[in-house]
């Protein structure tokens, strides 16, 4: 940063790549970002996370009937009963949305979208108000509304065709979509440029930057939800639930039988819940995957029926969830004393997609605990109590996701 200062207080043009002034070096101080000078390798690891306002996030918004009912219990004890009655809310909600079937799981997989948004973008805004720099919130929700535009009118073209070659205005924009969605892109990407102001170029690019990482992470990866959903509502509920239960038995065998430390960058997580999360997990995975193999309303891809103008989930069953008998090898048949066995092939994808949400999965939660360690705070919002925020119970949930979506494309179709 010393040589940054001593160019940018040297002679010459100031607007010139050459000279940059006191004020935005300072700025970048403030952030915690590298200089180019030779001394970077010095730089006091304080400044690694940036100077931004405390996180309301970081305050309890837990219900006054709950801290009455639990007053008296200690911190952790008390964490532990939110924790698991917000839980068991949540998972009752879960079941009423796929009661009320595919239309509401679109509706609500949009709006947790919105709300990961909101939370990401919340934090950088806090980074970038102080500089009382122009536009940033609002070319951020334009991008998000640009990016969903051209993901759901891919969607709409492609399960929706009936609908659209009935309609004529939705001729014109399925036609068109493409060139209509770039030409959106491009108007805030003009704005984006307008709006740079002297002094402040590279943060702004930072923040630009910020705004596109989190449109990759949390919009293109919702968009993998809804495809997988219209394979069929088992690829959409059995991935959901298997790292919901992984998150669940590994925060049990963790809270109860913890001792050893996972990773520095959750010192709460310990190799017995990571360890003692997998086998449930994958027993659970195996036995939902064989209960919902039963119903064609699963099973079956879900389809838009132009005629009713609703969605049909009415099939004959692929030989997927069809009932196979496979052999055991030699080994085995000599200690359960069985030579065959009657699965659903589903039952045997199970397996794979439960150990990817047990073994890989986490990692999904390592990357938003070091996001979070990296701006000093504990949650990504308070929306949920006990739990934080949207964000904070999805972090996992969009890595599987993708991996769902490119498993079926690989080893399914």
């Amino acid at each position: 940063m010393t040589e940054l200062r001593k160019r940018g207080g040297g002679g010459g043009d100031p607007d010139t790549a050459d000279n940059i002034s006191d004020k935005e070096a300072e700025s970048d101080d403030r952030l915690g970002l590298p200089g180019d000078g030779e001394g970077e390798g010095d730089v006091d690891s304080k400044t690694d996370a940036p100077d931004v306002p405390v996180s309301t996030a970081d305050t309890d918004n837990t219900p006054e009937c709950l801290n009455k009912a639990l007053k008296g219990l200690p911190p952790r004890w008390k964490n532990y009963w939110i924790r698991g009655l917000l839980s068991i809310c949540m998972i009752s909600g879960f079941f009423l949305i796929i009661y009320m079937g595919p239309i509401t799981l679109i509706f609500v997989v949009m709006c947790v979208q919105i709300k990961c948004f909101h939370e990401i973008i919340t934090i950088g805004y806090r980074v970038y108000r102080s500089y009382e720099l122009p536009w940033f919130r609002t070319l951020s929700w334009y991008f998000l509304i640009c990016v969903n535009y051209f993901f759901y009118g891919e969607t709409v073209a492609d399960y929706f065709g009936a609908l659209v070659r009935r309609e004529v205005p939705l001729q014109f924009l399925a036609r068109y979509h493409r060139f209509i969605s770039f030409t959106l892109y491009l108007a805030g990407f003009c704005m984006f440029v307008l709006s740079l102001v002297k002094k402040h170029y590279r943060l702004q690019f930072y923040m630009f930057a910020w705004t596109h990482v989190t449109l990759l992470i949390v919009v293109t990866q919702s968009h993998l939800v809804i495809q997988n959903l219209f394979e069929g509502m088992i690829w959409f509920i059995v991935p959901i639930s298997i790292v919901i239960c992984n998150d669940i038995m590994a925060y049990l065998f963790g809270f109860f039988f913890g001792r050893t430390p996972l990773i520095k960058l959750s010192p709460k997580k310990t190799w017995e819940g990571f360890i003692g999360g997998f086998f449930p997990t994958v027993v659970f995975g195996f036995l939902l995957a064989y209960l919902l193999s039963q119903f064609q309303y699963f099973v079956c891809p879900v389809e838009f029926n132009s005629d009713t103008n609703r969605f049909m989930v009415e099939c004959e069953p692929s030989d997927l969830f069809v009932l196979q008998e496979y052999t055991l090898p030699a080994a085995v048949q000599s200690t359960l004393r069985w030579k065959t066995v009657t699965l659903y092939p589903f039952q045997i994808h199970s397996i794979f997609l439960s150990s990817f949400a047990s073994i890989i999965g986490p990692f999904g939660g390592f990357f938003a605990s070091g996001f979070k360690r990296a701006f000093k705070i504990k949650d990504f919002a308070n929306t949920i109590p006990g739990h934080g925020g949207i964000m904070d119970r999805f972090d996992c949930q969009y890595l599987m996701a993708t991996f769902t979506h490119v498993y079926i494309g690989s080893f399914v179709r």
